[in-house]
């Protein structure tokens, strides 16, 4: 799916968890394909974002993970992620969105919790 500079891909890692793969950059003008990436990721338990494929992320792409989180939340979804430089992961913890969405150094591990 494109939208400008953003791509994802979506796959099923197990029957119950579908990845996320961003690649390119997440900014409010984002939100179509986040959002249909999202739908095709269907009636999974868990969500996993995989963000090492990300160039770049702006407040409005912060914003359109909250969003995301949200939608998640109310279909009793986990939300996870991995990949996250060092720079994004100081973000997360600013914004205390890594309370929320659970970070994890590998896709093994977060596929792990998403298990769980």
């Amino acid at each position: 799916m494109a939208g400008g500079s953003l791509t994802l891909d979506v796959r099923q890692a197990a029957p119950t968890t579908a990845v996320l793969d961003v690649n390119g950059d997440i900014t409010a003008d984002s939100e179509k394909p986040l959002m249909e990436a999202y739908s095709e990721a269907g009636s999974a338990k868990a969500v996993v974002l995989n963000f090492t494929g990300l160039d770049y992320m702006n407040s409005g792409g912060i914003g359109l993970l909250v969003t995301l989180l949200v939608r998640a939340n109310r279909a009793k979804q986990k939300l996870l992620a991995f990949g996250l430089t060092e720079h994004y992961r100081q973000i997360f913890e600013l914004t205390r969105i890594d309370e929320a969405i659970e970070i994890f150094g590998s896709e093994d591990e977060a596929l792990q919790a998403a298990a769980k």
